[in-house]
């Protein structure tokens, strides 16, 4: 029986939900007279824009058919699950009544391989050239390329969409061979750097030629998921480094493992998926960024895994205490990043209110600085904060949220009230949930 286009939607918008590379746009596009919809630097897809909007998208997949069998995903093709494919016509008319009733602001379009990459990349290519040419439609469009597709079709996927990227998806070439056979590294690392090339060419082209076509306007990006093989934090980070490196890439997003299909290679459908240690990566990810840090700073050979109780900034500082405190009236900006609870917006405005004035510490929190952790790390005009205990127990029981210390002292109360506490080697840690403060801090990135 024929399927209509509400039961694929269902299917392939269902599919789609364990892609996590959803994020901020990058571009500033208005729209032209005769187009509809518009693009804004603040932020697009299942994201907080800066002055807090939350903005979405479709999110979808081009079909769930896929020719490869990895052994992670729900769309392998062994798998017994409900099938479905769009048409170029049929997706590309979903999006703009989706648009017209304001619903989305946008499409995120991926696809399992269907027949061949090759192929799979066609559809797509012409789905979006509806969207842009027939439609008019000037909105954000983020799209997956095809590891194996030719680079052509590449360049005119990249021509077609805002944003384009490769999913790494393995943090080792091992773990790729392992579980996703039909796929290489050098079938994920080619196109990923075709696509750095092109969008450097393209930036060139628009210097000198005004009209030269955009191509990946707002960059390229990719996906690592995380706890489905044991490679450590410190390989999944020193990774990300790399990329940003390498491939200058916008983002590497963090996908905790869901266990969906049961393999003697992955972990039981009944282990509960890694999110907190997801969101740990996610605060070091910023740090590398934003903050000058790198990953060996962070973590080595020794400590391979991040702190569960205490974010990656603070679990530094408390093991680099020689390197407090920092004194905010003459500290120079790189210092200031590294304090816990100063961000980078708050050390601009530091070092814009200090030059009116020595500051104190009531005049930090009204610069943003979140005391909480910043009290045990700095000194105002030579004095520390009165009434504290600046002893590394003391600061680290402060720490702590009020959840994971309660967990802590269910799991281990000797631990807590200890004289030496260590945080590390402990692989049988509880995976707590982030709490409201630790999501605020992961939106607005002040770590």
């Amino acid at each position: 029986m024929a399927q209509d286009v509400f039961e694929k939607l269902q299917i392939l918008s269902d599919a789609a939900k364990y892609d996590a590379a959803c994020t901020s746009s990058g571009v500033d596009r208005p729209s032209t007279p005769g187009q509809m919809g518009s693009t804004v630097a603040c932020g697009i897809c299942h994201s907080f824009a800066g002055d807090g909007r939350c903005i979405s998208l479709l999110k979808v997949l081009m079909t769930n058919s896929c020719v490869y069998d990895c052994k992670y995903c729900v769309n392998r093709h062994s798998n017994d699950t409900p099938r479905a494919t769009f048409t170029p016509k049929e997706l590309a008319e979903l999006t703009i009544q989706f648009y017209r009733r304001n619903y989305i602001e946008g499409l995120f379009l991926s696809s399992g391989i269907l027949r061949d990459p090759d192929y799979t990349c066609e559809r797509m290519i012409e789905t979006l050239r509806l969207l842009r040419e027939d439609y008019h439609f000037a909105g954000y469009i983020h799209a997956k390329a095809i590891p194996g597709a030719d680079s052509a079709l590449i360049t005119r996927l990249g021509t077609l969409a805002d944003r384009i990227s490769v999913n790494i998806e393995m943090p080792s070439h091992e773990s790729l061979q392992l579980l996703a056979p039909d796929k290489s590294k050098l079938s994920i690392l080619k196109p990923m750097g075709f696509i750095t090339g092109r969008i450097a060419e393209n930036s060139t082209d628009l210097v000198k030629y005004r009209n030269a076509p955009r191509f990946a306007p707002a960059g390229q990006s990719t996906q690592m998921i995380v706890g489905a093989t044991p490679e450590s934090d410190y390989q999944i980070l020193r990774l990300s480094e790399a990329l940003y490196g390498k491939y200058k890439l916008k983002r590497v997003f963090y996908s905790a493992y869901m266990p969906m299909n049961e393999d003697s290679l992955l972990p039981a459908v009944d282990v509960k998926p890694p999110l907190l240690r997801e969101h740990r990566l996610y605060q070091a990810d910023w740090l590398l960024r934003f903050y000058g840090f790198s990953a060996d700073e962070l973590l080595d050979s020794a400590h391979p895994n991040f702190n569960p109780y205490l974010d990656p900034k603070c679990n530094w500082a408390l093991h680099h205490l020689e390197q407090f405190p920092v004194e905010v009236n003459r500290a120079d900006y790189p210092t200031l990043l590294r304090v816990p609870g100063i961000g980078v917006v708050s050390a601009k405005r530091i070092i814009r209110a200090r030059r009116a004035g020595a500051l104190d510490f009531d005049a930090l929190k009204k610069l943003g600085v979140v005391l909480k952790r910043a009290q045990y790390f700095i000194t105002c005009r030579g004095k520390q904060r009165e009434g504290l205990s600046h002893t590394k127990d003391a600061s680290i029981r402060a720490l702590l949220s009020e959840e994971a210390l309660a967990r802590l002292q269910e799991d281990a109360p000797s631990i807590i009230h200890s004289r030496q506490l260590s945080f590390f080697d402990k692989p049988d840690a509880p995976q707590l949930s982030p709490t409201w403060e630790d999501l605020q801090k992961c939106l607005t990135g002040q770590i």
